[in-house]
């Protein structure tokens, strides 16, 4: 028996070391498959968990802009309610009323003579105006101030003027009050979504440097706190930066708005300046005359809007840069850097130097990016879309319904059998119109929900150019330390060379990389 066996092995031991050959093989092809298996399904799971917490860090950007938004908006809003007193031109509209009451009824005390329809009209469409500027408006406690002061010794002071004066400064006052602040708001907006989607990207960037720097096979385990107090872990490591980059939304809630303010007026006064308060308004007029504002603000034609600088008013010239900072509280004045006695040493670093460039470098690359990114005409696009759906919502929602007293088209149903006229016949006065818009200003500024705010959120291309910002020139963050560093190191006047060579570069590869993206989101 087992010479049998042996022979049989003997005379096919090239079939059984064929045989177990390919078996061999066979197994180790099969754990090879298996093995790429799991490693494409643990990269796919590793690139699906990576994508939804990219996506989740974006969400949770967009909500803080939001937050951001409403949190700083009150701060212009008390500038432009100072600077733009409307409830102060009422009470002395109410003030005219009633002297001039307390005057007809001396007269007619004295007179039983009866008074023609002609002045009883005029002074009750003037008492209706007036008491819905009463009714529909708010004071401000800076205005309550200045009203009780002009009470006082400071009335007498104070410029009397006709009624008719009174009237066209509550007409302009009013317009200008709201517009300004729609016009913040927006620009606002679009400041904050730079600024929170630049720091989030290199936040998320950082995140991701943290997770591949840490070797799987390392059995250490580590604890990271991923609370709020953790400094590092907000924003990256360079926190104060992050701080002082946040700040210069100081300009546009202290210095901006005022020059926004200013152009608004002048276009308000050249549309709506010939209107008689007592004319009858269709609200297709009105809407004319608000889009002639805008064309007057932001540009009549396409090429105007798209060569109009908005720079100006959001982010302030480089000789003021530390002006913002010292008055956000971020530097300390010179007079109270160091003590009277002793004198300041002649040597210290400034923002130009390069001592102070390795410092200063990132501050710098994130205003330098900002400012590139609001003179871009995706910008410019992004605003005039939040404008039409801030100032449509005033117009064809809120005056619509308060003044014309028509349906808001938001309840109306999409399906009509019979075409609604009534928004074609349907007259307001002008008195009316300013009423609302008053009130409307305190709506846009203070308002809790902010009707406003809501409308521009609903925006989708808003979210798209956030989704630009945020997802773009991760490898030119990447480079930006150690080539700032390396720029640091080099001679002052090859500093400059270098650093204006490899800035167009930068910049070329930038834009490019910026419209790829914005024509994907897009579509065009």
């Amino acid at each position: 028996m087992i010479d049998s066996t042996r022979r049989w092995l003997k005379r096919n031991r090239t079939n059984l070391a064929v045989g177990i050959g390919v078996l061999g093989a066979g197994y180790v092809a099969g754990q090879y498959v298996l093995s790429k298996i799991a490693e494409t399904r643990q990269r796919m799971s590793e690139d699906r968990v990576a994508r939804e917490n990219l996506r989740r860090r974006f969400q949770q950007n967009q909500e803080d802009c939001t937050i951001t938004v409403l949190a700083l908006l009150p701060t212009a809003t008390e500038n432009v309610l100072e600077a733009l007193p409307v409830e102060h031109i009422t009470q002395d509209l109410q003030q005219k009323k009633a002297d001039r009451l307390g005057r007809s009824a001396g007269t007619l005390d004295s007179s039983s003579a009866i008074p023609s329809s002609g002045p009883s009209s005029v002074t009750d469409d003037d008492g209706r105006s007036l008491a819905s500027f009463q009714s529909g408006s708010y004071l401000h406690t800076s205005q309550m101030v200045a009203s009780n002061s002009a009470t006082g010794e400071a009335g007498p002071s104070r410029p009397t003027k006709s009624k008719a004066e009174l009237w066209n400064d509550l007409k302009i006052t009013s317009i200008t009050r709201a517009f300004t602040l729609l016009y913040t708001l927006s620009l606002l907006t679009l400041l904050t979504r730079i600024q929170l989607n630049l720091l989030g990207r290199r936040n998320y960037l950082a995140s991701v440097v943290s997770m591949a720097s840490h070797s799987p096979q390392d059995p250490t385990i580590s604890l990271e706190n991923l609370d709020d107090d953790n400094v590092e872990q907000t924003y990256g490591n360079d926190f104060e930066t992050n701080r002082k980059f946040l700040t210069f939304s100081w300009w546009l809630l202290h210095r901006g708005w005022r020059d926004v303010m200013e152009k608004v007026e002048m276009a308000v006064k050249t549309v709506f300046g010939p209107l008689n308060p007592r004319e009858d308004l269709p609200l297709e007029r009105l809407s004319a005359l608000v889009l002639e504002v805008r064309r007057k603000v932001e540009g009549a034609t396409a090429d105007e809007r798209r060569s109009h600088k908005w720079l100006p008013y959001l982010l302030p010239p480089r000789d003021q840069e530390e002006l913002v900072l010292r008055e956000s509280g971020m530097l300390k004045s010179p007079s109270n850097s160091q003590p009277t006695s002793t004198p300041s040493p002649p040597s210290s670093p400034t923002a130009d130097s390069p001592r102070s460039s390795s410092s200063t470098a990132p501050l710098r690359r994130l205003l330098d990016e900002t400012s590139d990114l609001i003179d871009s005409p995706p910008f410019t696009q992004i605003l005039t879309l939040l404008l039409d759906i801030t100032f449509s919502h005033l117009t064809d929602h809120e005056i619509r319904t308060d003044a014309y007293r028509l349906p808001d088209p938001a309840d109306m149903p999409r399906v009509q059998e019979v075409p609604d006229l009534d928004s074609n016949l349907a007259k307001a006065k002008l008195a009316a119109i300013l009423a609302v818009v008053t009130k409307q200003a305190h709506a846009i500024g203070n308002g809790v929900p902010n009707k406003y705010a809501q409308a521009i959120e609903s925006v989708k291309e808003l979210e798209a150019f956030a989704a630009v910002i945020y997802s773009s020139h991760f490898e030119f963050e990447a480079l930006g330390d150690a080539r700032t560093e390396q720029l640091a190191k080099e001679p002052p006047g090859r500093h400059e060379a270098v650093s204006e060579k490899h800035g167009a570069g930068v910049v070329g590869a930038a834009t490019d990389m910026f419209e790829n993206v914005w024509g994907k989101i897009t579509g065009s």
